[in-house]
């Protein structure tokens, strides 16, 4: 008898299957969202998304110096 059978077989898929499913529900959880449902975003994905576009720019900039005159 291998370790390779369909009760292994069945197992692994149903672990991971439900591996994913609370993976998905705990990264959904982390972002931040909105406000009391509104259509306004919180303070943190505010922030999130600020700091994003610094880095972007901060990134742009710094790449264009490397460029020998």
């Amino acid at each position: 008898m291998g370790i390779m059978n369909k009760r292994n077989a069945v197992l692994g898929w149903t672990a991971w299957q439900v591996g994913k499913r609370v993976m998905k529900r705990k990264a959904r959880d982390a972002v931040p969202g909105r406000v009391d449902e509104s259509m306004r975003p919180n303070k943190g994905a505010i922030l999130a998304a600020l700091l994003a576009v610094g880095g972007a720019l901060l990134f742009w900039r710094r790449s264009g110096d490397d460029e020998p005159e």
